[in-house]
């Protein structure tokens, strides 16, 4: 019936381990994923807790979907208190992981508690049990899958770096060597808890309430995604198609968001990439799209790299916004973020806001020489010190914010950053409606709660203009948050009634596209809650002042700048559009309506 019926409650204090049945009614209000997790979530965390202490929780979430013959079903969400912003994190995950965890017959996990030496949970179908992981503790999630995966057989296996063990509050967790739940510090809390690892398999079959008419949906839907040309494209370029987009649009992050251009795009760009570089497409579990890229670098300093990807947020951040204009530099940022277990966006951010610091003669230091724009050995060694907490690594170990509180020197004002969390790679001043998305984000800045520039592009949207995108921001982060509770890809090309279609048949539930997106709007009005308890207001969604007080100086969008009164007037109907008051705060009304 789409779930297992069961999960896993696991007290790492005490090691104890409880299967519970789940709340089948609390899943039809909340689906799984995101919208579930965010409900446990609420309930379980009192108000103020340390993101990092035995309190907190971390929960690896499946839906209803997920493991199925959808496709993109293979997805997974990661559900915590963020210990890098504070407030509700989510992070969705590809690969494999989420299959086998609901072939292993659970729908998910709860994580409470610290282990008092390092653990990793085994997770089979057969049973249950927590192991000592003194032997991976300091090792990369490289290593650390590998010996996992040859001691537990078929399995998969998501881990921490060094990063999540010195807890680096944009840790990441790694799956498949190439898969993270990256934004947040998912990671960090983790490694606070001594906890390196899970890893799961089963043989439990996935089955649908009306297993023949889901079959049938899912081989016409997967048609159509091998039809669809935009997946095409997808497919022969991935991600890294947004690279020469974004640059010619003129809302590349370019040096620390100073520009929206970079001179050398097409040296980093998805089709030099492909030209060059590509040896073969990779597909997460029950997807044909396969967006994944492995590269291999035959020359240069980097000869002999042979990695997945990178991807276009890891390029734009990693790449073009530290001036760095060779592709395997990119690459072997991207490979050591995925060892070490960092966030590339945050990463990268954090990197380009040192490396402006240092070429103002704020920052002084003496562990890297020459930490400016174009420098790949300064981004490299950045990422090391970072990880592993010395010297300038731990005064960066906290993110762009922390670090400018610190600085002082006005530094806060490119500290380029929402409710602590970095921006993603589009520039706000070249789109006007990310902007808008960033603000409120219910995680800070994001790319995945509402992605506006195909929009824009297209001319759905005016470009440089605040008209209609409060409605458009607000609708899109609805439908987002219900479709990442199924749990299903960004990339998938189906509209909301099919995506109802394949729930229904999967739970044996009567949603309709507007009780399906009311219950979007449900959780989105959850996360708040949950964010409004912990201090969020209207003046947490707010850009740096960069946006407001510099023109973009080159490219398409020059001479724009996000004017903070238009900012503003737009927020203020984002949030009538909501059923918030001008605080940003739900109204007991909007509460009511939606039965939270």
């Amino acid at each position: 019936m789409g779930y297992m019926g069961k999960y896993l409650d696991i007290n790492l204090t005490t090691e104890y381990i409880h299967e519970k049945e789940l709340d089948l009614e609390l899943a039809e209000k909340y689906v799984g994923g995101k919208g579930l997790g965010a409900r446990i979530l609420y309930d379980e965390l009192k108000p103020k807790v340390d993101p990092l202490s035995t309190e907190n929780i971390i929960l690896f979430m499946t839906g209803p979907l997920s493991g199925t013959s959808a496709q993109t079903s293979g997805r997974w969400t990661i559900v915590t208190k963020s210990p890098h912003t504070g407030i509700f994190l989510d992070s969705q995950i590809g690969g494999k992981f989420g299959h086998r965890l609901k072939r292993a017959g659970f729908d998910y996990i709860l994580f409470r508690g610290r282990a008092e030496s390092p653990k990793y949970l085994n997770v089979t179908s057969d049973g249950v049990e927590l192991l000592s992981a003194d032997d991976l503790w300091s090792k990369g999630t490289f290593e650390t899958e590998k010996i996992l995966s040859e001691r537990h057989d078929r399995a998969e296996v998501a881990s921490i770096g060094p990063a999540g063990e010195n807890q680096v509050t944009y840790a990441n967790i790694m799956t498949n060597n190439s898969h993270m739940a990256g934004r947040g510090g998912s990671g960090a809390v983790m490694g606070s808890k001594n906890l390196k690892a899970v890893v799961v398999k089963g043989k439990i079959k996935i089955k649908a309430r009306e297993e023949e008419i889901f079959k049938d949906l899912t081989r016409i839907l997967r048609e159509k995604v091998r039809a669809n040309p935009g997946v095409k494209h997808r497919h022969d370029i991935g991600t890294m198609m947004w690279v020469s987009m974004s640059n010619e649009a003129g809302f590349l992050p370019t040096r620390n968001y100073q520009s929206g251009v970079f001179e050398n795009a097409e040296a980093i760009s998805g089709e030099t990439m492909k030209e060059k570089y590509v040896t073969a497409h990779k597909a997460c579990y029950g997807c044909s799209i396969a967006c994944g890229k492995m590269t291999k670098f035959k020359e240069g300093k980097f000869a002999g790299l042979e990695v997945e990807g990178p991807e276009y947020e890891t390029t734009a951040l990693l790449g073009s916004n530290c001036g760095i204009k060779d592709l395997a530099a990119i690459a072997k940022a991207s490979q050591m973020c995925d060892d070490l277990g960092l966030d590339t966006i945050t990463s990268g951010a954090t990197i380009s806001f040192a490396m402006e610091c240092s070429e103002k003669n704020i920052l002084e230091q003496n562990d890297i020489d020459d930490l400016k724009f174009g420098n790949d050995d300064a981004v490299h060694k950045m990422l090391q010190l970072i990880a592993e907490k010395e010297g300038i690594g731990e005064f960066f170990s906290k993110g762009s914010l922390a670090a400018a509180n610190i600085l002082g020197h006005n530094t806060i004002d490119f500290a380029i950053q929402v409710k602590g969390l970095e921006l993603a790679g589009i520039e706000p001043r070249g789109s006007f409606g990310m902007a808008l998305a960033y603000s409120t984000s219910d995680r800070g800045a994001c790319h995945q709660r509402c992605w506006t520039p195909s929009a824009e592009l297209r001319g759905d949207l005016k470009r440089f203009s605040f008209e209609g995108v409060p409605k458009f921001v607000k609708e899109n982060q609805d439908e987002r948050a219900v479709c990442f509770s199924l749990v299903l890809c960004d990339f998938l090309p189906f509209d909301v009634p099919e995506m109802v279609e394949m729930l229904n048949a999967a739970t044996g539930f009567s949603y309709t596209p507007e009780s399906y997106l009311l219950t979007g709007e449900r959780i989105w009005n959850l996360t708040r809650m949950f964010n409004v308890r912990e201090g969020i207001t209207a003046e947490n969604d707010v850009l740096p002042k960069r946006f407001y007080e510099e023109k973009m100086p080159e490219g398409p969008a020059k001479g724009q700048i996000i004017k903070e009164e238009e900012l503003e007037n737009a927020k203020s109907e984002y949030y009538k559009l909501r059923g918030w008051d001008q605080n940003g705060i739900p109204t007991n009304e909007k509460l009511s309506q939606l039965e939270i």
